[in-house]
């Protein structure tokens, strides 16, 4: 590879760029071991594929808001360098598949014209800050979420405190107190209040889905929107030093709030305050850019068809409290669609409304400030572009992850299901495109990237095997969970499990019985009153695999017979520590301390002489074969096997050596001592390492 030159005028994004063709270099020449640089490539948007040599690339957009300009940059990115195709996830990003790696460099440059990063998109990161999608214009909300969503993501972005965590980190806002952001199922959860006429938010902390879904505790009724990126730090602080580092499955936030209880963490919390850098954080909301409406007048059109035009504006349009104004939901069958409708929808946007899109939890796009009087233009242009399909977020519209397309975790196929499911609805059960009390979701494994376990109806991909011992791709059927608004939801029960052609069926009894017995209940409402069991008792004859046909070894989408063929995850970035590249990192995080010193960023430097102090530590532990699942463990462990021991002297014990991290104010004078001691503690480790190497 040739050196790679970044026209980015940002120095700080271009260092990063730069710093990520450097690694690939180093990685091809064998410098870089393979799960390293696998860690350093995630927390800048760069993941594994199902397929070999080609990577997917997660376009980070926050609260997924997208201008006209951007979405046209993403379409030249996608054109150049991908396949052309736009994936819209679950956590509103946009994904693109197929890149090589060598370019993910350049790719990166060219976002970065348009203000569009992949920093942090994965990884153990803080991911993308996500907000309802009609935030700023919701009938409902006290006040527009977005620039506190906006505030937090910047505050976050390549933060010391939440680069190398133990595993991700999610965040949610929600505009009202229907709770669309979700905030019950997220690390942090934020619904927006006013008190006194003040803006602030209930706080919702340690919600989870994957395997073992957790309901958020309620942190806080109310807490002023000036204290919420103080708030996160800490809690960020806390999980980073407490949460689990070595085992994938216990690595959440959940589990951590678990272990302590809610008490127990408070006070971890607690004494995280006065190493603080901000115990306040204004967000100035009037200083957030106010959408520029488009004064046009829209040509004269004739509607061809009235029937369907009245369907579509009854289940796609959604109520804005700007008077004159409506926004339209744009239905993105399983959130896929290519770049030349991707160009046509910015330029109509831009040229008739607001000249931006917002990226939906669903995986659709909503397009606000539209005036009313030019519904009839805009069905006539999303029309010819395919983007008029009636029931955005009912029934009919279906959540499906990539599943076995290109994640290396997919079991069974999402996509391929999901696609019979909408089929089947769409022919046998009309009434349901425009019912939106139930919510279909479908996911290709237990991680639950599709959410399928808050949903109305959810579908996990799963595997079977015969007495014969020949493996089938099969479903877990999930039923009841919802969201119930202001922080409160439910997780959907594991029912019962049948080979995935059976899906369709499954749906067809469940519908059936609904409509029979559902008594103008909601579908959740119904759930809780029939009961696990007798959903069990009436699926059940599907489960029965004493009788599949040749056809159920097949996947839907595919042709040829089912293969389980799982890969190694990426979500989490799984790191195997060699001691070497750990004093490495070691050096490397000193040398950013002494940059965030000279740069007057106390508290940056303190992070950094901190995780060196703490990598250092690790180093060693990990020679004697030691665990090493939590920086508190590590700073414990350490004196014990180390200085009660004698085999390294210190003026103190380790603890208090690394802990200064929480017992000072963020100073000068501090940070600078901070770094020496980093820099000291360091010396030792590396000595004592090389007379160890010496005596092997």
């Amino acid at each position: 590879m040739q050196s790679f030159r970044t026209e980015i005028e940002n120095p700080v994004v271009q260092k990063d760029i730069i710093d990520l063709e450097a690694k690939i270099r180093q990685f091809h020449e064998g410098k870089l071991d393979e799960e390293k640089f696998r860690s350093l490539r995630l927390a800048r948007g760069v993941y594994g594929q199902r397929q070999e040599g080609v990577q997917m690339i997660r376009i980070k957009l926050p609260y997924g808001k997208v201008s006209s300009n951007q979405l046209r940059r993403i379409c030249d990115v996608s054109e150049e360098y991908s396949t052309g195709r736009l994936h819209i996830t679950t956590r509103q990003d946009i994904q693109i598949h197929y890149v090589d790696l060598n370019r993910t460099p350049e790719l990166w440059s060219q976002l970065e014209k348009d203000d569009i990063t992949l920093r942090e998109a994965c990884g153990n990161t803080v991911r993308n800050v996500t907000a309802s999608e009609t935030a700023g214009i919701d009938t409902e909300e006290p006040f527009d979420v977005s620039p506190y969503a906006h505030a937090l993501f910047q505050y976050f972005l390549r933060n010391p405190v939440s680069q190398e965590m133990g595993r991700k980190f999610k965040v949610s806002f929600s505009a009202s107190d229907a709770d669309t952001g979700l905030s019950y199922m997220h690390d942090l959860g934020f619904i927006a209040k006013l008190q006194n006429g003040v803006p602030g938010f209930k706080v919702m902390l340690g919600g989870g889905l994957g395997s073992q879904p957790r309901h958020a505790d309620e942190l806080f009724s109310y807490l002023p929107s000036d204290q919420i990126i103080p708030l996160m730090e800490g809690v960020v602080r806390v999980f980073d030093r407490y949460g689990e580092r070595k085992s994938r499955a216990k690595a959440r936030m959940k589990f951590l709030i678990k272990d302590l209880g809610l008490d127990g963490f408070k006070e971890l919390l607690e004494a995280e305050q006065k190493a603080l850098p901000f115990k306040t954080y204004p967000i100035d909301a009037n200083a957030y850019p106010q959408a520029q409406i488009a004064d046009v007048t829209a040509p004269e059109v004739t509607i061809a068809d009235q029937e369907a035009f009245e369907n579509w504006k009854a289940t796609n349009i959604v109520p804005q409290k700007q008077t004159g104004f409506v926004a339209i939901g744009v239905k993105v069958k399983l959130g896929d669609f290519y770049i030349d409708k991707a160009r046509a929808l910015a330029d109509l946007v831009e040229k008739y409304a607001a000249g931006e899109i917002r990226l939906s939890l669903r995986q659709n796009i909503l397009i606000p400030y539209v005036k009313e009087a030019l519904l009839p233009f805009f069905y006539t242009e999303l029309e010819k572009l395919g983007f008029a399909e009636a029931g955005y977020n009912k029934a009919l519209d279906i959540t499906a992850c990539p599943g076995t397309d290109t994640c290396n975790l997919g079991i069974a196929s999402s996509t391929g299901i999901a696609a019979e499911l909408e089929r089947v609805i769409a022919a046998e059960y009309p009434q349901y495109i425009k019912n939106p009390d139930v919510v279909i979701k479908i996911s290709g494994c237990m991680n639950a990237c599709g959410q399928h376990n808050m949903a109305n109806i959810g579908f996990q991909g799963m595997s079977i095997r015969t007495k014969d011992k020949l493996v089938a791709p099969a479903l877990q059927v999930l039923l009841g969970g919802g969201n119930i608004g202001n922080g409160k939801g439910l997780f959907a029960d594991k029912v019962i499990k049948v080979p995935s052609k059976r899906g369709p069926e499954a749906l067809r009894l469940i519908l059936n019985d609904f409509e029979a017995n559902g008594n103008g209940l909601s579908f959740v409402d119904y759930y809780v009153e029939k009961g696990q069991i007798y959903f069990y008792d009436f699926l059940k004859p599907l489960a029965d695999i004493e009788n599949l046909t040749q056809d159920d070894f097949i996947d839907w989408g595919n042709t040829e017979e089912y293969v389980q063929a799982i890969g190694v995850g990426e979500c989490a970035g799984v790191v195997i520590d060699l001691i070497a590249t750990l004093l490495y990192e070691s050096e490397e995080k000193i040398a950013n301390a002494q940059i965030a010193l000279e740069d007057k960023k106390w508290a940056a430097s303190i992070y950094h002489s901190y995780a060196s102090m703490v990598n250092s530590a690790k180093a060693l532990l990990t020679s004697e074969n030691h665990k090493t699942n939590t920086h508190a463990g590590i700073i414990k462990d350490f004196d014990t096997v180390f200085v009660t021991s004698d085999k390294i002297s210190l003026d103190t014990s380790f603890e208090v050596l690394a802990l200064q991290l929480n017992k000072n104010e963020p100073t000068e004078a501090f940070a600078k001592a901070y770094v020496k001691d980093a820099n000291a503690f360091l010396k030792k480790v590396a000595a004592y390492r090389k007379l160890e190497l010496e005596h092997v």
